[in-house]
This record gives C-alpha cells, sequence and structure tokens, in this order.
C-alpha cells in the first residue's frame, strides 16, 4: 500500500481537530493528549503515573466520545477478579443453559484505574487479555472490539495496599507518561473558566460530536502502517535502544517492544504531523514516552535518585542518525 499526502493530511486535520474540541474543556495536558490519538493510531496502550485529580478520566470520556468509542472505566482494588474485567459465565434457569456476560474489556476505550491496586493475578489476566486483543472466558476466545485501547493509571506516591506491576507488565505497555499538577498559570486559566460556566460538563458534552467514526480508525491504524521507514532512521532507533542496554546507570535496558513502540508511534507522529515519512524528530519526540517505564536502573543510580529521563535525554544528546 502506497501512502500519498491525500491520505495522512485528512488524519492530521481530524486529529488536531479532536485536539482542539478537548482543549475547549480541559486545560493542559497536551502530552497526553498528543499521545493518546498516537497510541490509537498505533493501537497500543497507554500507562500513566500520577496524581489524583489531574483529568484523566475526563481526556478519556472527552476523547473516546469523539472517537465513536464504547467507554468503560475499571476502578483498581484487590477484590476485583480476572472475571469482573474479561467476563464470565452465569447459568440462566429460566433458559437452562449459560449466558455470556462480558466485561468491561469488550469496549472500545478502557481506563484502568490504579492498575496497581489489582492483584498480580488481575493484572496478568488483563495485561493478556491487552496484548492479545482477545480474551479467554471458560476456554472460549473471543475477540475484543476494534478498535482497541487502553489507558492504565497508577500513583507512584502510594504503596500500601499496592502491587508493582513487574518489568514484563510494563513492557507490554506502548508508552508511558507522567502526569502532574499544573503549573499556576493554567491553575488560573481553571478558574476563569469556572467563573464563566465553560466547565459545566453537562452544558460540554451536549456540545460534542463524533469526529472520527470507528471504522474510519481502522482505515487510519492500516494507514499509519503502511508509512515506510527508511533504513537510517530504524538504524537511530536501533542504536538508542542498544545505547540504554549499555549505559553504566541502567542495570535493564529497553527491550525490542521499545524499539517496535518506537517505530510505530515515529509512523503515528509523521502522520499527525501531515507527512508520508519519519524523520529523526518523529523518533526523538516519542523516546522518552517508549523508553521511560522499561528502564531499570542500578541500585546506585536508585540511591542517587537518578531520574530516568535524565538518562534518556543525555543518550539522545549522544546517540546521532548514521
Amino acid at each position: 500500500m502506497d501512502v500519498s499526502e491525500r491520505d495522512v493530511v485528512p488524519i492530521a486535520e481530524k486529529f488536531e481537530e479532536v485536539r482542539g474540541t478537548v482543549n475547549r474543556y480541559v486545560v493542559g495536558h497536551e502530552d497526553l493528549i498528543r499521545l493518546i490519538a498516537i497510541s490509537s493510531l498505533s493501537e497500543g496502550a497507554i500507562l500513566i503515573e500520577g496524581v489524583p485529580g489531574t483529568a484523566k478520566t475526563t481526556v478519556s470520556k472527552i476523547m473516546a466520545h469523539l472517537l465513536s468509542a464504547s467507554f468503560r472505566r475499571v476502578q483498581g482494588a484487590v477484590d476485583v477478579q480476572p472475571a469482573d474485567i474479561i467476563g464470565v459465565r452465569i447459568y440462566a434457569r429460566d433458559k437452562e443453559e449459560f449466558l455470556l456476560k462480558k466485561g468491561p474489556i469488550f469496549s472500545n476505550f478502557v481506563l484502568i484505574d490504579e492498575i496497581n491496586r489489582l492483584t498480580p493475578k488481575t493484572q496478568s489476566a488483563l495485561l493478556e487479555a491487552m496484548s492479545e486483543q482477545q480474551a479467554t472466558i471458560d476456554g472460549e476466545t473471543y475477540p475484543l472490539p476494534r478498535p482497541f485501547f487502553v489507558m492504565a493509571t497508577q500513583n507512584p506516591y502510594e504503596f500500601e495496599g499496592t502491587f508493582a506491576l513487574v518489568e514484563a507488565q510494563r513492557d507490554r505497555f506502548l508508552f508511558s507518561v507522567p502526569l502532574t499538577y499544573l503549573d499556576a498559570e493554567d491553575e488560573i486559566e481553571i478558574l476563569r473558566r469556572a467563573q464563566s460556566g465553560r466547565l459545566a460538563w453537562d452544558d460540554y458534552v451536549k456540545t460534542l460530536v463524533p469526529i472520527i467514526r470507528p471504522e474510519e480508525i481502522e482505515e487510519m491504524v492500516r494507514t499509519v502502517a503502511a508509512i515506510h521507514v527508511e533504513e537510517p532512521i530504524c538504524r537511530y532507533i536501533t542504536d538508542l535502544v542498544m545505547a540504554t542496554r549499555n549505559h553504566p546507570d541502567v542495570r535493564l535496558g529497553a527491550s525490542s517492544r521499545a524499539s517496535l513502540a518506537l517505530l510505530r508511534g515515529a509512523k503515528a507522529n509523521a502522520v499527525l504531523e501531515g507527512r508520508t515519512y519519519v524523520i529523526p524528530d518523529d523518533v526523538k519526540a516519542l523516546a522518552l514516552p517508549a523508553f521511560r517505564h522499561r528502564i531499570v536502573l542500578d541500585r546506585e543510580a536508585l540511591i542517587g535518585r537518578v531520574p530516568v529521563d535524565t538518562i534518556v535525554r543525555e543518550i539522545l544528546d549522544l546517540v546521532e542518525v548514521s
């Protein structure tokens, strides 16, 4: 499939319209909105680390509405079982047969709030379904709806009653993004909007009209996948990944999934810029989200509180396109 400018420009324009519509209600969080767009075009999941009250659920609901997607939210807790998320077969006495009750995973857009409060067993069931885009219930396998997108959150400052995701589980997320409090200017803007009535949720929702249909997203995903990436860019991605593995402060570097995340994300970023080709800046733009949750620092770096983002930026400064 040859991709032309006529294929990518409408995609860029539609997602720009989505961004503008979200920003009519949500203040800030441009990185998150951009990553959701890139991930939806790359068929990947996002892991968000941040404190409560940073508009994660609001952004998710708006994006799902604008993408004509069904939306479900799951609140993480120790008593949530795999069947509560995946689904279960229930015996119907009147029909004398087992009926399938699908869980929230059978939605286009799934938000898992505080995934680290789920038990390891439930986490594994969720992430397996997320990665394979299918769910197994009582031995029967069912495909998940398309498009399918998962956004999971965890609070890095709370440890009691939590179960940290292990490296292999974090690796299943395409990207990770930290969500912090807004700066002072954005906080003032929220107050301005509240005073003018622009934060009235019910009034805002009434104005929302779906911008992209599910079948359009599937076509967009195929277009993004068909973008050709030149050999020097592929080598650049590989060099960045290898640099994370050889860095003196890193115990566990980025995996091959990180390479694929960078490749897929760079293609989507290029399309959102209206281009049919990938440039080094597309890769650089996604390096932090693709690497930060996959890199494990060694003991001395952890004691010294060296931020992973600092190491990734150092690697970006050192590695050049060959």
